[in-house]
């Protein structure tokens, strides 16, 4: 077994049923290139919006496997990766697309790195716009000071201000970084021997940060790898309110507190505290505030896969007709939504959405059960569900 894929889901059954319909491809390409074969593996943390009753008669050569509770997302990653056998391990979130020659690049580039131990790709949110947390820098104090005081989105480009997410590097170039992100973090099963999986006292959020520096301390090198672009939705499966500043920032003080020591460990937990306390008035001000963007389908530029356009306007009895210039429409100049299918895949998607960032994208697969988008990373995404 060449790779397993795993994927922890909360509450978003119809983005990761747009998930694997995209792993789906990209596991059945290397295997018809290579020969590779795959798995995939999905953990269900006890979502309330009956996702594995949806999804596992849509897709049954994946895994799945439910919890009573919620794990977290580093206990639940653990658990499939005792019953994982790839050779290499990606751990991915639901609320991504990936490229159906995605596998193949990046396990291609860990294959002929050496002292490769994980790498990330490129990736965007829903509107098409550059995600910074593709590539981080360790969040010591200064990095953590600039990225909190908002210092880094003063001076983006700064090596001295932007360290954070390493905002000097060029985020089209393939080079080494430090921190890579949980929502596609591909390491060689070998290394994980070595280092153990996700320390499972992180129950949401830097569980990615302390195992790429695990990787790290063990002496391999973590890669960013700029030549495959996934989307990333982004917190699909959380909302960003005051439960989530108060886990976001508690998970970095018990980072602090395992890597840490001394009189800097200390005033680095005291800043911390104090970002919690601030952030959380800030989200409780903004609740409310990140509602997602009108989208009338009707007013819509539809482009993509023509199969697919037909049957979405079957199954809406509406009809739809490919326009030429997707992101122009008089009524809507913003409204684009695209249809996957055979003749348009995630990787033409991804190429036209970096091309015309900042708008309004939705996203039907011709074998899914809703149409998906995102309008904004600040806040959650949007579902229309199409009756099949």
């Amino acid at each position: 077994m060449m790779l397993s894929v795993l994927i922890v889901n909360y509450n978003v059954r119809y983005f990761l049923e747009h998930c694997l319909l995209s792993v789906l491809d990209a596991i059945e390409h290397i295997r018809v290139v290579k020969g590779w074969e795959s798995e995939i593996l999905v953990i269900d943390n006890a979502s309330t919006d009956r996702s594995l009753d949806y999804l596992q008669p849509l897709f049954p050569s994946v895994k799945f496997v439910g919890s009573e509770t919620n794990l977290g997302f580093g206990k639940a990653n653990n658990l499939l990766l005792k019953k994982a056998s790839g050779q290499y391990i990606l751990y991915l979130n639901p609320d991504t697309l990936v490229p159906f020659d995605c596998f193949l690049k990046t396990i291609h580039f860990l294959e002929s790195v050496p002292g490769a131990g994980a790498c990330g790709v490129k990736m965007i949110d829903g509107s098409g716009n550059y995600l910074p947390e593709s590539k981080r820098g360790f969040p010591g104090p200064w990095n953590s000071f600039s990225k909190m005081t908002g210092l880094i989105r003063v001076f983006p480009r700064s090596r001295v201000f932007a360290g954070y997410y390493q905002g000097n590097l060029d985020e089209n170039k393939t080079q080494e970084v430090v921190i890579l992100s949980g929502a596609f973090m591909m390491v060689r099963a070998s290394v994980i021997e070595k280092t153990g999986g996700f320390d499972e006292r992180f129950f949401m959020y830097a569980e990615d940060i302390d195992l790429s520096y695990r990787i790290q301390q063990s002496g391999f090198v973590n890669h960013y790898f700029a030549d495959t672009t996934i989307i990333h939705f982004k917190g699909e499966s959380t909302s960003k309110d005051v439960v989530y500043t108060k886990r976001f920032y508690t998970a970095m003080i018990q980072f602090v507190e395992k890597h840490f020591n001394g009189p800097a460990a200390s005033g680095y937990i005291l800043l911390l505290k104090a970002m919690i306390k601030f952030k959380s008035v800030k989200a409780s001000s903004l609740s409310g505030k990140t509602a997602a963007v009108a989208f009338d389908i009707s007013d819509a530029t539809v482009a993509g896969d023509p199969a697919a356009i037909r049957a979405l306007s079957a199954v809406r009895k509406q009809g739809l007709s490919e326009r030429a210039d997707p992101g122009n429409n008089e009524n809507n100049p913003r409204a684009v939504l695209f249809c996957l299918g055979n003749q348009f895949s995630v990787s033409d998607l991804t190429r036209e959405m970096e091309t015309k960032p900042g708008q309004v994208y939705k996203i039907f697969h011709s074998r899914a059960g809703a149409i998906i988008g995102s309008d904004s990373r600040a806040s959650q995404g949007t579902i229309e569900i199409v009756s099949r």
